[in-house]
C-alpha cells in the first residue's frame, strides 16, 4: 500500500501472478525467499521483509517439527532412521507428495503443496558448504512400498542411488532378513551441531520430541551405531537398490 501497487503491478514487478500474491497476503501459502527478497526491494521496506525470513522459513512446517527444521538446516552431522518412509531429505517431489496426499483426515491441495515445497527446501543441506556429514538407514519394507504407485517408488528408489553417490552421504538398507535389529521402537533423527551438542529428534503419529539429556542422547546414538552395524554397507546397499529397480 506504501509504494501504492495493486496486487497485479506488484505481481508483474516480482514475477508472480496477482492470485499467487493473494495467497501469500493470506497465509494459504508461505512464499519462497526469491519471492521475499524481489518483494522487499519492489515496497522499498528496508530489509525489513528480508529479516523475517528465517521466521517465514519455519512457518512453512508443522509446529511440533519446527525446531527440528531449524536444527537440522545449521547441522554438520545428520543421521537418520527411516523405518515407515522415506526420510523427507531424500524424497522426490512425487514420493513426498503422495505421502501428505494418503494422511488421513484428508489435507488440503494447499496444504499438500505447501508441504511438499517446505520438504523440498530442506534438501538445499545437500548444496551447503562446508558440506555436513549425512547418514540414512532405510528399512527394506520402505523401500518395497509403492507409496504413489510403482513408477513413485522407481523414481524415489533412483532419487536414492543419486544421492548415495555424494561423497558426503551414506545410504544403507537394513534388509527384512535380519534377526537382530536394534532399533525397531521406530525412526530418529541424530543432529550433531558446529558447537558439539547432540541432539535427538523423533516423532510417531504427528506427535514429536527433542531430546537433549546425555542420556536419552546417548542411547539412541548407541542404537543408531549397532544398526549401521547390522545394516548393508553402502556399497551393498546400492546394489540391492539397483536389484530392485531391476525388479520393474
Amino acid at each position: 500500500m506504501r509504494a501504492g501497487l495493486d496486487r497485479v503491478e506488484f505481481g508483474r514487478r516480482v514475477g508472480y501472478a496477482a492470485q499467487s500474491v493473494a495467497s501469500f497476503e493470506q497465509g494459504r501459502w508461505i512464499p519462497q525467499p526469491v519471492f521475499v527478497d524481489k518483494a522487499d526491494e519492489v515496497t522499498g521496506a528496508g530489509g525489513l521483509l528480508v529479516a523475517l525470513k528465517e521466521e517465514l522459513a519455519r512457518s512453512q512446517y508443522p509446529a511440533f517439527f519446527r525446531d527440528a527444521a531449524r536444527l537440522g538446516t545449521r547441522a554438520v552431522a545428520l543421521c537418520v532412521y527411516g523405518l515407515y518412509a522415506v526420510p523427507g531429505l531424500l524424497q522426490t517431489p512425487e514420493y513426498a507428495r503422495a505421502g501428505f496426499q494418503q494422511e488421513r483426515p484428508l489435507l488440503d491441495d494447499d496444504f499438500i503443496e505447501q508441504g511438499v515445497s517446505a520438504r523440498l527446501a530442506r534438501q538445499e543441506i545437500y548444496d551447503r558448504r562446508p558440506a555436513p556429514l549425512l547418514s540414512f538407514i532405510v528399512d527394506e519394507a520402505v523401500l518395497r512400498r509403492p507409496i504413489g504407485g510403482r513408477s513413485t517408488l522407481y523414481g524415489q528408489l533412483e532419487r536414492m542411488l543419486h544421492l548415495g553417490e555424494k561423497r558426503n552421504v551414506e545410504v544403507q538398507v537394513m534388509p527384512l532378513d535380519r534377526e537382530d535389529h536394534a532399533a525397531i521402537g521406530g525412526p530418529f533423527t541424530l543432529i550433531g551441531t558446529a558447537q558439539g551438542q547432540r541432539i535427538a529428534y523423533a516423532e510417531v503419529q504427528g506427535d514429536s520430541r527433542l531430546y537433549t539429556g546425555r542420556a536419552a542422547v546417548r542411547e539412541l546414538e548407541a542404537r543408531y551405531g549397532i544398526i549401521r552395524s547390522q545394516a548393508l554397507t553402502p556399497r551393498e546397499s546400492s546394489e540391492f537398490i539397483e536389484k530392485l529397480l531391476g525388479e520393474k
